[in-house]
């Protein structure tokens, strides 16, 4: 059965997560993550999730645009794998934050 990819959903967001991790492995990883929804844990969380519900582990990593995290990403124990994705600035959904935007520097 072929499941929903998450680039099919929200396919700015795909390219935002793969811009700014530039050259780090997880990159090429980004386009191909299924998509589970977005987490029920509690009324306020907006997380989406790449894994089955309660696959996340405490390994994380902070992206940043200019200096500030604008997503945070929950990898699997190995640190090899998405296990969802913390939005934190959602213009992310529907800009580009690539080479059109003068003067970002991203930081990983």
């Amino acid at each position: 059965m072929s499941r929903l990819r998450l680039r099919e959903v929200h396919p700015r967001l795909v390219a935002n997560v793969v811009w700014l991790l530039g050259w780090n492995p997880l990159a090429a990883t980004v386009p191909d993550l299924p998509y589970y929804g977005v987490c029920a844990c509690s009324a306020t969380c907006r997380n989406l999730l790449t894994a089955p519900p309660g696959s996340a582990s405490p390994r994380s990593m902070p992206l940043l645009l200019d200096g500030a995290e604008v997503i945070g990403l929950s990898l699997d124990p190995t640190g090899e794998r998405i296990t969802d994705l913390e939005v934190l600035d959602p213009a992310l959904y529907g800009r580009s934050a690539g080479a059109e935007d003068i003067g970002v520097s991203r930081g990983v």
